[in-house]
């Protein structure tokens, strides 16, 4: 396999990458670092871990390097947690040149195109599990999950996806309860508080780190061992891209979805997905059952402590606030989401009518006609 001198990068840049531990180019770098390096624009698409990033801050610092001059290269990204990460790996790579900010912008105009070739959209290093739970106990198998894995292995790092603002915030305090060295990271957090959040986890000053999807793309945090999805992805490409947070760069990891009696399909369209079968993970029931009571009491707890501390109301001034910024009325918006409420909850009662009538329909047999309700002409909103 070519090293990194071979694609064409300075001697600087390859000493780098010896002293950072990246020994061989993965295949991303290997197909677009020299499409780069010739000018050519260039779209890359592999799995996550794979080295996507140095595969377009190598070449560029390479340019940079024969001219260093000026404002050279702008990087978009989809959230402010990877600007952040991907600003870090620009320093740390360029530190031989003294890199400060290097911003410009290019369109793209028929680019050159490389693409992993993989059966599959998860890496095979990935021990991809399921445990079927039910709702109501789910956060007893969490507890006793997160305690099984610190009892065997007190070093391993953990990242635990959730659904919401709310719940991921009420789940590091319970866990936190538990003495597990836990922190948050949502979209609630002020932009200070969710940098040192990813700081204290990345410096494993805390061990377990409970997230929303904000966290869950591009994220580059080596050394977690294990991803839990307290909530199964309604999405697959939700779910590949949380499980992408571990096994990176040809390390070993393990992800477990918690799966409920209600997730049962979302669990299939995942499998088809990924071209792979979840293979169960096995829990001593007992021991959970053993929790249960204690695990429901310390949640109710940290759920009346949140609501005191009135984090819904702050929740709708942040939706108020986005809005405004986007250009929206509020009220409206309000008055417009109230409005379509209100027709999807006539459509259900006139639907409930329907299926009513044909029951009674069905049950009177041929000698009876049920009469269907009438459509109700729907109201005009101003």
């Amino acid at each position: 396999m070519a090293g990194f001198a071979e694609l064409g990068l300075s001697s600087w840049l390859v000493e780098q990458c010896r002293q950072l531990g990246l020994k061989q180019p993965t295949p991303v770098q290997l197909g677009c670092i020299p499409a780069i390096l010739e000018g050519r624009d260039c779209l890359g698409c592999a799995k996550t871990g794979s080295g996507k990033t140095a595969a377009f801050v190598l070449p560029i610092l390479q340019k940079l390097s024969e001219d260093p001059y000026g404002i050279f290269c702008l990087v978009l990204t989809p959230t402010r947690e990877l600007a952040y990460q991907i600003a870090e790996q620009f320093r740390v790579l360029g530190k031989p040149l003294g890199l400060k900010d290097c911003i410009i912008g290019l369109a793209t105009n028929q680019p050159f195109f490389w693409e992993a070739q993989a059966p599959v959209r998860t890496v095979e290093q990935l021990d991809q599990r399921y445990l079927l739970v039910p709702e109501k106990v789910k956060d007893a198998y969490l507890v006793h999950l997160i305690q099984k894995f610190q009892d065997e292995h007190e070093d391993w790092s953990i990242i635990i996806f959730t659904n919401t603002c709310k719940t991921c915030q009420v789940l590091c305090m319970m866990l936190r309860k538990f003495n597990f060295p836990t922190v948050a990271l949502h979209s609630m957090m002020k932009q200070k508080e969710r940098f040192a959040a990813l700081a204290k986890f990345k410096s494993s000053i805390y061990r377990i780190l409970i997230a929303t999807d904000v966290a869950s793309r591009g994220l580059d945090i080596p050394t977690v061992q294990v991803v839990i999805n307290h909530n199964t992805p309604g999405l697959p490409k939700i779910y590949i891209h949380r499980v992408g947070r571990t096994a990176r760069a040809g390390r070993q990891g393990q992800a477990i979805t918690l799966v409920t009696q209600y997730d049962i399909h979302l669990v299939h369209a995942i499998e088809e997905q990924i071209k792979k079968k979840l293979e169960e993970f096995a829990v001593e029931e007992a021991e959970v059952l053993q929790i249960l009571t204690q695990v429901n009491v310390v949640r109710r707890e940290c759920e009346i402590k949140l609501e005191a501390a009135n984090f819904d109301e702050k929740k709708e001034i942040n939706k108020r606030k986005q809005l405004i910024l986007e250009g929206k009325d509020p009220d409206l918006e309000a008055k417009r989401k109230a409005e379509l409420a209100k027709i999807k909850r006539k459509n259900r009662r006139f639907k409930e009518q329907v299926e009513q009538a044909l029951q009674r329909q069905k049950a009177g047999g041929a000698g009876h006609r049920g009469r269907l309700p009438r459509a109700q002409p729907k109201t005009p909103s101003n």
